[in-house]
């Protein structure tokens, strides 16, 4: 299986142009299985000549979000890979938009923690741990309640930030990553959040696995629709 996992890892970054020479690197690191097998993959990768990149990874920590991950393991972990690792702590209030859903705010308090952190720290590039099911599920999520057929991207470069995000594991099946987890021995946080389960992203994922468990073949059919789309 982790033979499989980096042959998929490196075809996404191949194919999709993630990685140049010169690039600096914030890995988003959030503790759960995703986030940890693709900052191992990617610091394997940065020891690697060409292209040559530089890793470092980042963990934000929401201080009015009532769970936390072990920040003693993280740091273990990217030590163990040779990574620097920081933290990063903030917060927000839901007074100052009603309109918005704690989850919602969550993330996009997280997001504004790590640009800022990634800008004033030279680096020009984020890497995130989007699975290829969190491609579809997105593509669901769209297709049913906007009427429209898009999704994240493997490689976006941001609006009103000097930085590209980047998905390295875009065509690596989450149940593929669950067993890369087990094999490798990662120990993921568990540290769900008490929002999660209320979200459409939560039911289209569940919506997304079902399709491709009862049809196999959904999965590259859907994929290559979202490749058409990105031409």
């Amino acid at each position: 299986m982790i033979r499989k996992i980096k042959r998929l890892f490196n075809k996404g970054c191949t194919e999709y142009g993630l990685l140049a020479d010169d690039d600096r690197i914030l890995l988003a690191l959030s503790g759960g299985k995703d986030s940890l097998v693709m900052a191992q993959l990617m610091a394997e990768r940065a020891r690697i000549f060409k292209p040559s990149i530089q890793v470092e990874a980042v963990h934000v920590v929401m201080d009015n979000v009532p769970y936390r991950t072990d920040i003693a393991y993280m740091k273990d972990f990217c030590d163990a890979l040779g990574v620097k690792l920081h933290i990063l702590k903030t917060s927000f209030n839901e007074s100052t938009d009603k309109r918005r859903t704690r989850c919602f705010l969550c993330a996009r308090y997280r997001r504004k923690a790590m640009f800022d952190f990634a800008v004033e720290h030279g680096f020009n590039k984020i890497a995130l741990g989007h699975h290829q099911d969190d491609f579809l599920a997105t593509m669901l999520m769209n297709l049913l309640y906007e009427g429209s057929f898009h999704s994240m991207l493997p490689s976006m470069a941001m609006e009103h930030y000097p930085l590209t995000m980047i998905r390295p594991l875009c065509l690596v099946p989450e149940k593929d990553i669950a067993s890369y987890a087990t094999e490798a021995q990662l120990v993921r946080q568990i540290a769900p959040c008490p929002y999660e389960d209320r979200t459409r992203r939560s039911e289209m994922e569940r919506l997304a696995q079902s399709l491709c468990t009862l049809h196999p073949e959904s999965r590259q059919s859907m994929w290559h629709a979202l490749e058409k789309g990105w031409q």
